[in-house]
């Protein structure tokens, strides 16, 4: 059985430049791929790969749109809702979109339709606020702003946020701030790949949520005691039953009805299939609704995280002082791994310089020699033995005890 060859693909790079040469949306190269949005982002980024008959329609369309002149773009099709693209915000290595961690968007367009096709938010955005509040939009950088202007930009929108966000992940007000922390730390040092991502945020959410639903925290001393719960006897309930729900369902619930992101998204983000996503928010909702009645309808239960999340005072540290310490978190494992380097070719060096130089052949095996007689020791007397002692011993008894020389 032969496997038929891969059918070769840009690089996702040049994937999203057609895209954008051709004035297409992800939502419409999506339609005609019969896939999702969030499939076609995750094909641009690099994160996934399409495959089977998917891959060799996306390589059609990808060849049919840099083959096409870019004035005759093809006519996008009607949809229901048209979204429009988030413009990206311009960054020293390209340009960088910051996507929605809140339920408010970053453009008018996306946020009027955030408006029409859900119900208000929660915990994604300032805590407190809804979808008719005015949509934040941020301000597009400079054509000369250095990196670390840029990520100062997207610490300051996105930490104060995601700081509250994962304390309803985790109910730990400690943990919550050093996952932010360290997402951001890890940001700063994979910038460039950073910078050139559709969604930053998202990218920096994921890595807050899964340091801090990593399972190695349960083995650190300062984890051993619980958190102090909130002072609010309701906030307390829900807290309760938020962890009391499995991780893979909180973050799901969080995502969807906290930050407010569609279901393809919430399922791309927690690597689930889109009917896996589904099926976690409905049970958890079902759980938190047989533990507390009055929050069964999905409207209240984001309202009540936007209040839970608001009544934390949960404060970042600066952006300055992120970037420091990952930068000295980045130079002390550097020297480590130099150090750790030089000790092995050190030790490569001395086990060469006091190795042998030459070979000394091992003593070869012994062989049996011929014509030697084989050595034997006392046996049994024969009869003839046994009579000529008794002989000696008879004689000897009535013999003289003691021999003395005589002279003739």
């Amino acid at each position: 059985m032969t496997q038929r060859p891969t059918t070769s693909l840009p690089t996702p790079t040049e994937r999203r430049r057609i895209r954008v040469a051709k004035s297409l949306t992800q939502t419409q190269v999506a339609e005609r791929v019969g896939v999702t949005r969030a499939t076609v982002q995750s094909w641009e980024t690099g994160r996934t790969a399409p495959r089977g008959r998917k891959r060799e329609v996306y390589a059609k369309l990808l060849a049919e749109l840099a083959a096409a002149p870019t004035a005759a773009a093809p006519e996008p099709k009607a949809v229901k809702e048209p979204v429009k693209e988030p413009e990206p915000v311009a960054a020293p290595v390209a340009a960088v979109s910051v996507a929605p961690v809140a339920p408010v968007a970053l453009t008018k367009t996306k946020a009027a339709t955030a408006v029409k096709e859900r119900p208000p938010q929660g915990t994604g955005g300032d805590p407190g606020s809804s979808a008719e509040a005015e949509p934040v939009t941020v301000p597009e950088q400079a054509p000369g702003r250095s990196p670390a202007e840029a990520f100062d930009a997207l610490y300051a929108y996105c930490a104060p946020h995601l700081v509250r966000q994962t304390y309803l992940l985790t109910g730990r007000r400690t943990l919550a701030r050093e996952s932010v922390e360290r997402a951001f730390q890890l940001a700063w040092q994979r910038w460039p790949e950073v910078a050139v991502d559709p969604d930053p945020a998202g990218w920096v959410r994921a890595a807050a949520y899964e340091y801090a639903m990593s399972p190695w925290h349960r083995l650190r001393p300062a984890h051993r005691q619980p958190d102090a719960p909130p002072a609010d006897a309701d906030d307390r309930k829900l807290m309760d039953v938020l962890l009391s729900l499995p991780p893979a369902y909180r973050r799901t619930l969080l995502l969807y009805d906290g930050v407010g992101l569609d279901l393809p998204d919430t399922a791309a983000e927690t690597e689930a299939s889109t009917p896996a996503a589904a099926n976690r928010i409905l049970h958890a909702r079902a759980a938190v609704a047989e533990q507390l009645p009055d929050l069964s309808v999905p409207e209240q239960l984001q309202q009540r995280l936007t209040e839970l999340a608001g009544a934390e005072k949960l404060d970042a540290p600066k952006p300055t002082l992120v970037r420091d310490v990952g930068e000295k978190r980045t130079r002390f494992w550097t020297r480590a791994a130099i150090a750790v380097t030089v000790l092995i070719i050190g030790a490569t060096a001395l086990t060469v310089r006091v190795a042998p130089t030459h070979y000394e052949p091992a003593p070869a095996p012994g062989a049996p020699i011929s014509g030697v007689p084989p050595l034997t020791g006392p046996g049994r007397l024969t009869e003839h033995e046994r009579e000529l002692r008794k002989q000696l011993r008879d004689e000897l008894s009535g013999g003289p005890e003691r021999l003395a020389p005589a002279a003739e």
